[in-house]
């Protein structure tokens, strides 16, 4: 395991040239060897921001412009319409649309989920590859895992990868991962210019993340679906999605869930996804009526199956 390095500076070197590092909000080793493992998983260069959000926010900077026409995926996670509404003001022009349907033909930028949160739908990657937009994939339920999203048709892959990608609840931070050069080139700047550089403790996060990913996504699965089949049984159930594949699961029930919610013992009633430990939330206190006011998203972590769904079925005859 590369080692924690936590200096904010380095010397230059003899002759006084710059060496690969000097300033820690330029780059540093713990985070060049996070974002070269992260790299190779994706089949491309890869770079760690502070956040999924600074993530977000870079490739705005680095994408657009004032007049810019992006085309959002309608059921994306809220907190990415939320902070591209910030830069409306600016002149960016945003837009929704089903991502399960071609992109509009006249978007600069379009911004894919798969699956999206908490919707869980899928893009549709043959309209999507005919696109001559730039195209922007959250990955950040599917891993690359589940999705290469470069090989795809996407240009550009996002992570917030304070979920699945670190897997523990222990770190906060984004990364994105490209094939192009100039877009490289251009989202390291914003990142230095703006200041969304990642921590060396979350890159280190992230290393120790990677080395179990496959393992961990595997049981999430597994676990994920026996369960979506389960809840599909379920009287008190309304609604499941579930794609398939990954850790997300979200249900509807009839009325209020916060009895749900809170009645679980093992699944722990909190915010976030992507960790060993199994969360469940109602949506709608974040989104409003953007979601049913009965969903609920599971974020299914690695303990027994069995043991979950006691849990879960307890909860639910609070329904």
């Amino acid at each position: 395991m590369e080692p924690l390095d936590r200096a904010t500076v380095w010397p230059y070197n003899a002759d006084g040239t710059l060496g690969d590092f000097y300033y820690q909000r330029y780059a540093h080793p713990t985070g060049a060897a996070a974002e070269a493992a992260l790299g190779t998983l994706e089949g491309g260069d890869a770079l760690l921001f502070g956040s999924g959000t600074s993530a977000v926010t870079a490739c705005a900077f680095a994408l657009a412009k004032p007049g810019t026409k992006l085309a959002l995926a309608r059921d994306a996670y809220f907190g990415t319409g939320v902070a591209f509404a910030e830069l409306e003001r600016w002149g960016l022009e945003v837009t929704e649309f089903d991502q399960t349907g071609p992109p509009p033909a006249d978007a600069d930028v379009v911004w894919l989920e798969s699956p999206s949160n908490p919707f869980l739908t899928t893009p549709d990657w043959p309209s999507v590859r005919e696109h001559p937009g730039l195209v922007v994939c959250d990955a950040t339920a599917s891993t690359p895992v589940y999705l290469r999203a470069l090989d795809e048709g996407a240009d550009i892959v996002l992570h917030s990868a304070t979920k699945y990608l670190t897997g523990h609840h222990d770190a906060l931070l984004g990364a994105i991962a490209t094939r192009n050069e100039a877009l490289l080139a251009r989202l390291r700047e914003v990142r230095v210019h703006v200041g969304l550089s990642a921590s060396p403790d979350a890159s280190l996060s992230l290393l120790k993340g990677l080395a179990t990913l496959e393992v961990r996504m595997h049981r999430h699965t597994e676990t994920a679906r026996e369960l979506a089949t389960r809840l599909e049984a379920h009287p008190a159930v309304e609604r499941v999605r579930y794609p398939g594949f990954g850790g997300l699961v979200s249900f509807d029930v009839a009325g209020d869930p916060r009895p749900v919610e809170t009645a679980t013992k093992l699944i722990a009633n909190q915010t976030s996804l992507g960790g060993v430990t199994s969360s469940i939330e109602s949506r709608h206190r974040w989104e409003g009526d953007r979601v049913p006011v009965g969903l609920l998203r599971l974020a299914v972590g690695l303990e027994d199956a069995d043991v979950l769904w006691a849990d879960l079925e307890q909860a639910l005859a609070r329904a």
